[in-house]
């Protein structure tokens, strides 16, 4: 857990832990999304810098956690890489949360391999094949005579639920593949083994692995905002009911031109670039 509350908070953090409930008002706590973590540690920073009063608390532990947070009560912010689903709502409205999104960025989910991998490129269904365990050879797909080790983000996560619905449509991940819980550990992951594969949010892209083009399309910024690039996606915030508060000037902040100035440099697609190519068509 990533924590930002100050000592002098820590009594009413046992409290808010021992009841239940969601912080004072003048106390912002965010769980959820490890994809929108950068994006929110970021923000938060900046954020607390620009009003010393609040105070603030940040964890990941993925998109489903956090929305079950919310739904719990005992968050004020939930990140998610993916929409909330109808049944989660249901359940929401059910204890007399309701669920609003906030868009705050872009993203591109990008499968990667161990930088000495030959290969370049696969197809989407290249990709579903070797995540349902049908593909196991690198030489399958033009690579070397290399057994495929498949990594997999674990079910709670968004980006997990955003690669079923873009690669494997329903289709089963193969049971052999490493389940991991963030975009970290993957990265970690796979610049150690050159017969892995996996896939992350472009902001966790790095010189330690191997970015690969789908369909021939290289994901970048620009083939996010335009949607030609085939794995774009956005990034939410959620809260109960519009925001108040802090939180509400918090997330004016993120959507804020300083705020998305901090999104970009994050690596992920700021909202106002995404605007201006909408504009242009």
């Amino acid at each position: 857990m990533i924590n930002y509350l100050k000592s002098g908070l820590l009594s009413l953090a046992a409290a808010a832990l021992l009841s239940g409930a969601v912080w004072a008002a003048d106390a912002i706590v965010i769980k959820g999304s490890t994809t929108v973590l950068p994006v929110a540690q970021g923000t938060l920073e900046a954020f607390m810098k620009a009003n010393p009063g609040v105070q603030m608390s940040l964890s990941g532990g993925g998109s489903g956690e956090g929305i079950k947070a919310l739904i719990d009560k005992t968050t004020n912010i939930a990140t998610s890489s993916r929409a909330i689903k109808d049944k989660e709502v249901e359940l929401a409205r059910a204890k007399g949360v309701k669920p609003v999104a906030h868009v705050v960025a872009f993203d591109a989910i990008i499968p990667v391999v161990h930088p000495k991998n030959k290969v370049n490129n696969l197809t989407v269904d290249q990709l579903s094949q070797i995540y349902q365990g049908n593909i196991t050879n690198w030489k399958e797909v033009g690579g070397a005579d290399l057994k495929i080790v498949v990594i997999s983000r674990d079910s709670s996560s968004g980006t997990f639920e955003s690669w079923d619905h873009f690669v494997m449509r329903k289709a089963k991940v193969t049971p052999r593949a490493q389940m991991l819980a963030s975009n970290g550990a993957l990265v970690t992951a796979i610049s150690k083994n050159r017969y892995a594969i996996a896939y992350l949010g472009i902001g966790y892209v790095n010189k330690t692995v191997k970015a690969l083009q789908v369909n021939g399309i290289t994901a970048s910024i620009q083939a996010a905002m335009s949607k030609e690039y085939p794995f774009s996606r956005e990034l939410y915030m959620y809260t109960d009911g519009e925001p108040q508060g802090a939180t509400a000037k918090y997330l004016a902040f993120v959507k804020s031109a300083e705020g998305q100035k901090i999104v970009a440099r994050e690596g992920f697609v700021p909202l106002a670039e995404v605007k201006k190519t909408v504009k242009k068509k």
